[in-house]
């Protein structure tokens, strides 16, 4: 007889282990299903973890795009992170990503075609505003009367994006784009674009912000009486009551910095990698960044890494589609193994295996 004994502690073996082995396992499985689609596995394994960094051809443009593609993912995955110590699942950060992208976006356009160099850092202001009220749809509506936030989050998420196709034809469209869909080209304003700090690197405002996000959620997390209060409800939520935690101000904190974080990232997002509000503005960064954030073990240095391994899959997963003619949705089945075997793989972190009939005490 087979089954699963609880640890007394988990294991911190296997809370290491279990990444290394989710992304071992999705290569393997993955390789399989590339196999089944009529390309070489190695070779398609290869094309996407190898080739966008050591590809001679390739590796030039790609390498850069590690960062830009990264920052996003990091950055929404932080915030995520920060509540799901508490045992707050805002599963919306996609919707607030989209109204982190309008609002910012708008404020800028309001003031067009102003050079000061006040617009930047005014957008990224109510970049940031903007998936902060959206996040704070959920957390009145928890807090207040109760509802789930899982739910609530992401049906906002349909809203944001009926919002999104709305402003993209309408309010926000460029008056002088002839009629087709979509904001100005925030690439050709100066004072609104969120170019590259240092050419041919990657690194926009976007990466820096994210390098400081890891770094204050680590000191937040590990020296700072709030982390304790945040993890300390996610962990004992009774203890934490008992020790004059407020559960309600956790919630408003947590998804407040959580849309925070994710509309910073719509914002700088939308002025620089995609240039402008359109109708497919959304890539499913909010989405993917809930694999960021379990993948990094919610640890702000595993999502660090975990960011850029994601990234790496989706610059290569391109570079595949290109090179070796597999469908994309391939490529979007493959990342999402990596979460599938994650949380498969972790249940031996918390339960250990046991062979055998179970002993009558």
């Amino acid at each position: 007889m087979i089954r699963l004994e609880k640890r007394p502690q988990p294991s911190r073996l296997w809370t290491i282990l279990a990444p290394v082995l989710a992304v071992l396992l999705t290569m393997f499985v993955g390789g399989l299903l590339f196999a089944a689609l009529g390309a070489n596995p190695f070779e398609a394994i290869r094309t996407i973890f190898w080739d966008p960094i050591f590809n001679a051809q390739f590796a030039s443009f790609t390498r850069p795009q590690l960062l830009v593609k990264a920052a996003p993912l990091i950055l929404i995955a932080i915030g995520l992170s920060i509540g799901f110590r508490a045992g707050i699942w805002n599963i919306g950060a996609e919707g607030q990503y989209i109204m982190g992208a309008i609002c910012g976006a708008a404020a800028g356009l309001a003031l067009y075609p102003s050079e000061s160099l006040l617009i930047f850092p005014m957008m990224v202001l109510a970049g940031a505003l903007g998936g902060w009220v959206w996040a704070m749809i959920p957390a009145i509506l928890k807090t207040r009367f109760g509802t789930n936030e899982i739910l609530v989050s992401l049906m906002l998420v349909y809203v944001a994006e009926t919002i999104l196709g709305s402003v993209a034809t309408g309010l926000l469209r460029n008056p002088e784009g002839r009629g087709f869909p979509g904001s100005r080209n925030f690439k050709q304003w100066d004072a609104a674009h969120n170019a590259e700090i240092f050419s041919g690197t990657g690194m926009h405002w976007g990466v820096v912000f994210a390098f400081i996000a890891v770094i204050g959620a680590y000191v937040l997390l590990t020296r700072h009486i709030l982390g304790y209060n945040i993890r300390l409800t996610g962990e004992a939520p009774r203890a934490a009551r008992f020790s004059g935690v407020r559960p309600a101000r956790i919630v408003l904190i947590c998804l407040g910095l959580s849309g925070l974080l994710a509309g910073m990232a719509g914002l700088f997002e939308v002025t620089g990698p995609a240039g402008q509000i359109s109708i497919d503005f959304n890539s499913g960064y909010g989405f993917t960044a809930i694999i960021v954030a379990f993948l990094g073990r919610l640890n702000p240095v595993g999502i660090l890494l975990a960011g850029l391994l994601m990234a790496l899959t989706y610059i290569g997963g391109e570079l595949a589609q290109l090179m070796l003619g597999v469908p994309g949705a391939s490529i979007q089945l493959f990342q999402g193994m990596l979460l599938f075997f994650l949380l498969g793989v972790d249940v031996f972190t918390n339960y250990r295996l046991r062979i055998g009939r179970r002993e009558i005490a």
